[in-house]
């Protein structure tokens, strides 16, 4: 059975309380008085003990008279239903009860059927709005419950341009994303096979991706917010990371270090930065490119590679010296690096340079000397000046940025 809607009854007169309480059928209204009061002061003491549903009030009462009981009520029980019941006289105080957002009122002398019509429509209301909660708070629960189910599917539109930018706007505000951009897009692509381990079943793939995710959400998710990043998978299978506030793409080496160390797997990730002048599909397709080229790269390039990446704090590193230790003349090596990475040599080494920087300036508290020696620099000038070069700002503002955001 429903649970009855709670009435009070204010009036200072006795007999008009009885007279209103012994004239309506509340059964059959789905209605319950659960008290009575014969001052504003006691009224408002009751309907909030009680938690009321219905006050039906008259105007003139001593010590708190109805108008401000019912501006009383408004804040402090604003949905409680409000009838109040009026001389001819007092009729210019109920039109600004009105202005109070009273839900009806009755003339004296009051009429038992007048009321029980008013009343009825009073509880269909009420009815209706207890309706409507419940419906939005399953539909918010159910939105909670797949919320991250509903951002994954939005940015896969998202990323492959199937939606408009009013679209982007409202999605964004709905599932409470930044509305705005990602700053970093990237991509995380694995092999079918590593370290000469095939996956035999779709299902040891689908729990190396899972892994996978589980790395990138352990590595992002503690230093985000939930909102500030999503990472799902497109139509080709490859991870895709969203992440807003911030610019720290040595969240790439971090996942590819991470990868090898726990899961004993080589992956290709690549980040690209919002620079402001492109869109998210661009982004995305950027980002793939980039590991899909590093896919098809051969061995070659690959060790020379790793040659950077392990020795780029030696200052005297450089094209000849790789050359030399593969065996080959620098100009074979130079193209061959460019065509198959997408990068010249120097780009490559101070792209891994830069990104070891970030990491020293954002988790250490070296001093720009300290870290221009360990990232191959001859001098603290020379490091600042190609930082700038590459990143738009000092490293020192670029650490003091990280540090006040």
């Amino acid at each position: 059975m429903n649970q009855k809607w709670k009435v009070i009854i204010a009036d200072d007169e006795f007999i008009i309380r009885e007279g209103i309480r012994g004239s309506i059928d509340w059964d059959r209204l789905n209605l319950q008085v659960v008290g009575e009061a014969e001052d504003g002061e006691e009224a408002l003491e009751l309907a909030l003990k009680e938690q009321v549903n219905i006050l039906i009030v008259d105007l003139s009462m001593p010590i708190m008279d109805g108008l401000t009981l019912i501006s009383e009520l408004r804040d402090q029980l604003p949905g409680c239903k409000v009838i109040i019941i009026t001389g001819h006289d007092e009729f210019v105080y109920a039109k600004r009860a009105i202005k109070l957002s009273v839900d009806d009122y009755i003339l004296k002398p009051v009429n038992p059927g007048q009321l029980m019509e008013v009343l009825a429509g009073v509880s269909r209301k009420l009815e209706i709005e207890s309706t409507n909660e419940k419906i939005l708070d399953i539909a918010s629960k159910q939105l909670d419950k797949n919320v991250s189910l509903l951002r994954e599917r939005f940015c896969l539109e998202w990323i492959e341009g199937d939606v408009s930018e009013d679209e982007i706007a409202g999605q964004l505000a709905f599932l409470q994303m930044p509305e705005r951009l990602p700053d970093m897009v990237g991509i995380v692509r694995w092999p079918e096979q590593s370290k000469g381990k095939a996956f035999m079943s779709e299902k040891d793939r689908q729990l190396l991706l899972f892994a996978i995710e589980n790395v990138i959400e352990e590595l992002i998710g503690e230093t985000r917010d939930a909102e500030d990043y999503v990472h799902f998978r497109d139509q080709t299978g490859m991870i895709v990371v969203l992440v807003w506030g911030s610019r720290d793409t040595t969240i790439g080496t971090r996942i590819t270090e991470a990868c090898e160390k726990y899961l004993d797997l080589a992956v290709l990730v690549s980040f690209q930065l919002n620079e402001g002048n492109v869109n998210l599909p661009e982004l995305y397709t950027a980002a793939k490119t980039m590991v899909n080229r590093e896919a098809r790269m051969s061995d070659f390039v690959r060790k020379a590679r790793e040659i950077i990446e392990q020795r780029y704090s030696d200052p005297e590193l450089n094209l000849e010296f790789v050359a030399d230790e593969l065996g080959v003349s620098s100009v074979y090596l130079s193209r061959i690096f460019k065509q198959e990475s997408g990068q010249s040599f120097i780009g490559m080494l101070t792209h891994v340079r830069t990104t070891m920087a970030i990491r020293l300036l954002v988790g250490t508290k070296l001093t720009m000397h300290e870290i221009a020696e360990k990232t191959g620099y001859d001098s603290q000038h020379y490091f600042s000046t190609s930082f700038k070069k590459v990143v738009g700002i000092p490293p020192n503002l670029y650490r003091k940025s990280f540090l006040e955001g």
